[in-house]
C-alpha cells in the first residue's frame, strides 16, 4: 500500500534517531509548529539551503549519503556564524514514496542530526521534483556572530583543512561507477566522502568567535566567498598562492593546475575563511590545534579593492576569476 504524507513522517521522520529532546526545543514534530526557547543571553540563528537534482547532486545517487550532505552544507553556516546547532526542519519533494530510498535518506539524516546533537522539529513533504531544502536553527552569545562585514586592513586571512577536494572529486562522481572502477576501494571511498561529507566546522566557529574579526563558509569557491567578506568589509586582499592547501586525493590524471584551479574556484569545500588581528595569530593556531584542525594563513586584507594572486602564473589565474553561481 502506498504511503501518504502523514504515514510517510511517522514511519521515517518521526522517530528516536532524528526527532530526540534537545535543550531549546519545546516542541518538535507533531503540531502545527516547532517551540523553540532562547536562553537569556543568546541569540537564534537561521539559516536555509535547498538542494535541487541535477544541480547540486547527481541523479540516482546514494540517499543516505545525499542526505548527509544536505544537513552537512547547513550546518556549515552555523559554523561560519560561530554558532552552536539548536534544530532543524525539512522540506522534500519527492516524486514517488519510495520505503526503500526514504528508509536510506532518513538513516543519513539521523547519522548527521545525532553527531552535531541537532534533531528534526519538523517539515513538509510533497509530490514533485526531487528537491531537499533544509533550515537550521542555532544559538550563540548576544553579539558573538561571527559576521562577513568585520574585516580590517592589515588583519590576516585563514583558511581551515585542506582546499579543492569536492571539486577535484565532482567529475568522478558525475561519472558514476565506471569512472571511479580504476581507483583503489580506499581512493574511491575517500572521493566519494569529499563530495558528500563534507565536515562542517561547527566547534571551530564556536572557537573563533573572539579571535575572527570576520567569516564564511566556502560553498561556491575560495575567490567567490572571500569576494563576499571584501565586499561587506569594504576591503581588499592580497592571497599568496603558494601558501593555499590544496587538494591531496589521489585522483591519477589531476594536474598541480587542476588542483589550484579547483581550491581557489572549485566550491563545496565548506571550510572556513576568516580573518583576524595578527595579535590573535597565537591563540589561533592554540585553538585549532586543540581541535586537531589545520589552518592556513593565505594572505591579507589591503585597503584596495579585489584580490591579488601573488606568485600565480597569469595562465593559471584569470583575471576575474569567481565561483559558482546560479543564473549566472
Amino acid at each position: 500500500m502506498a504511503l501518504d504524507e502523514f504515514e510517510l513522517i511517522r514511519r521515517h521522520f518521526a522517530v528516536a534517531e532524528l526527532s530526540f529532546p534537545a535543550p531549546g526545543l519545546v516542541l518538535g514534530i507533531g503540531d502545527d509548529c516547532a517551540l523553540l526557547e532562547v536562553p537569556p543571553g543568546e541569540q537564534l540563528a537561521m539559516s536555509m539551503d535547498c538542494l535541487q537534482e541535477d544541480v547540486h547532486f547527481p541523479a540516482g545517487c546514494d540517499p543516505r549519503r545525499l542526505a548527509e550532505k544536505a544537513l552537512r552544507v547547513n550546518l556549515s553556516d552555523l559554523a561560519a556564524m560561530g554558532a552552536a546547532p539548536l534544530c532543524f526542519t525539512l522540506g522534500l519533494s519527492l516524486p514517488q514514496a519510495d520505503t526503500g530510498w526514504l528508509a536510506a535518506f532518513a538513516q543519513g539524516l539521523g547519522d548527521v542530526a545525532q553527531q552535531f546533537r541537532c534533531p528534526l522539529a519538523g517539515g513538509d513533504t510533497t509530490r514533485g521534483p526531487l528537491s531537499i531544502c533544509i533550515q537550521v536553527q542555532g544559538t550563540l552569545p548576544r553579539g558573538k556572530a561571527l559576521q562577513r562585514s568585520g574585516a580590517r586592513v592589515g588583519d590576516i586571512i585563514y583558511v581551515t583543512g585542506r582546499l579543492g577536494d569536492s571539486a577535484m572529486a565532482l567529475p568522478l562522481v558525475l561519472g558514476g561507477d565506471s569512472a571511479l572502477s580504476d581507483l583503489p576501494d580506499a581512493d574511491r571511498e575517500a572521493v566519494l566522502r569529499a563530495y558528500y561529507h563534507p565536515e562542517p566546522r561547527v566547534a571551530a566557529g564556536q572557537g573563533l568567535r573572539d579571535l575572527a574579526s570576520a567569516a564564511i563558509d566556502l560553498s561556491d569557491g575560495l575567490a567567490s566567498d572571500l569576494g563576499h567578506i571584501l565586499q561587506a568589509s569594504g576591503v581588499g586582499a592580497e592571497i599568496d598562492v603558494e601558501r593555499l592547501p590544496l587538494s591531496e586525493l589521489s585522483i591519477p590524471t589531476a594536474t598541480e593546475r587542476d588542483r589550484l584551479q579547483a581550491a581557489i574556484s572549485g566550491g563545496d569545500d565548506y571550510e572556513l575563511c576568516f580573518t583576524a588581528a595578527p595579535e590573535n595569530s597565537e591563540r589561533i593556531q592554540r585553538c585549532m590545534q586543540e581541535l586537531g584542525l589545520a589552518v592556513t594563513a593565505i594572505g591579507r586584507i589591503r585597503e584596495s579593492a579585489g584580490i591579488e594572486w601573488r606568485g600565480a602564473a597569469p595562465d593559471i589565474i584569470e583575471p576575474g576569476v569567481t565561483g559558482y553561481r546560479h543564473f549566472h
